[in-house]
């Protein structure tokens, strides 16, 4: 058989087994956003009716006035603006110098943080939380955004491995002409790494919008409530409304879904480099 004809048929047998694994993760959204337009008489039918009739475009409106959830979304977008930009000033740093510079010591603190990497959160949990007690951050948003100022461990190591891929002859070169090495890193490197530093911002931004627990240690008032919080409040006052709950869970949803939309080539640039060069 002609290689071509095979290679098509690959293919075409690839996408097919992509398609058909795709309805396993897009039925529970679309179940997601069918429940929040049904009235409640219709949510546990059998068999379940997939189309609501008629359209219950009430629900929303409800939803948001059972709970703050503008201050929620508020707060929630200003705690994932604020990490996914630590992540973004710090991370990319770090993994440059892991990458490209010698110094002493450097292979020993990737070590400590590859090392980092293995420890589990529950395990950091309380210390955490004593030390962010001590200093008087409990109760505020700080404890969310300002350590990612001083890297997170994974995305140091992905970004190390997309830089390390990067050819030394444009450093090189940009050091004859004088240039300094933070020039080099922020003119020449930084840019070359756009992707993968924005798939680590993808990264940071849906563990952040959709993080509880979280929230859950460091937000003791109302007020400061992230939307994730808000749902469980929610959830545990009005929990036979479900039509309300799955209405707020859909706009929660809905900015994560829109933003891997519109960056997901570069997303998957960012993975697929990260992961093979180096």
């Amino acid at each position: 058989m002609n290689p071509l004809v095979v290679k098509k048929i690959n293919r075409t047998l690839a996408h097919l087994c992509l398609i058909i694994a795709s309805f396993f993760f897009i039925i529970p959204f679309i179940w997601l956003v069918s429940t929040s337009l049904k009235p409640l008489t219709q949510i546990f039918t059998f068999p379940p009716e997939w189309i609501p009739h008629p359209f219950q475009w009430s629900n929303y409106a409800r939803a948001v006035e059972y709970i703050p959830f503008w201050t929620y979304l508020r707060n929630t977008a200003v705690i994932t603006i604020g990490s996914t930009l630590g992540v973004i000033i710090s991370c990319p740093l770090v993994a440059y110098s892991f990458a490209k510079l010698e110094w002493r010591g450097r292979g020993v603190l990737f070590f400590v943080t590859l090392a980092v990497m293995m420890i589990p959160g529950q395990v950091t949990m309380i210390p955490l939380f004593l030390l962010f007690t001590k200093i008087g951050w409990v109760g505020t948003s700080l404890p969310l955004i300002v350590p990612q100022f001083f890297g997170v461990p994974f995305y140091i190591f992905l970004l190390r491995q997309f830089f390390l891929g990067l050819p030394d002859a444009l450093r090189e070169a940009a050091r004859i002409d004088g240039a300094s090495e933070f020039r080099i890193y922020l003119q020449i490197m930084f840019p070359l790494a756009k992707s993968a530093v924005l798939a680590v911002a993808l990264f940071q931004f849906m563990g952040s919008w959709t993080d509880f627990i979280g929230p859950l240690l460091y937000l003791t008032n109302e007020p400061s409530y992230t939307v994730s919080l808000g749902l469980q409040q929610f959830q545990s006052q009005k929990g036979s409304e479900w039509g309300l709950l799955m209405a707020v869970s859909t706009l929660m949803t809905l900015p994560v879904i829109v933003l891997f939309f519109f960056l997901q080539k570069t997303f998957i640039n960012g993975i697929t480099f990260s992961g093979i060069k180096g």
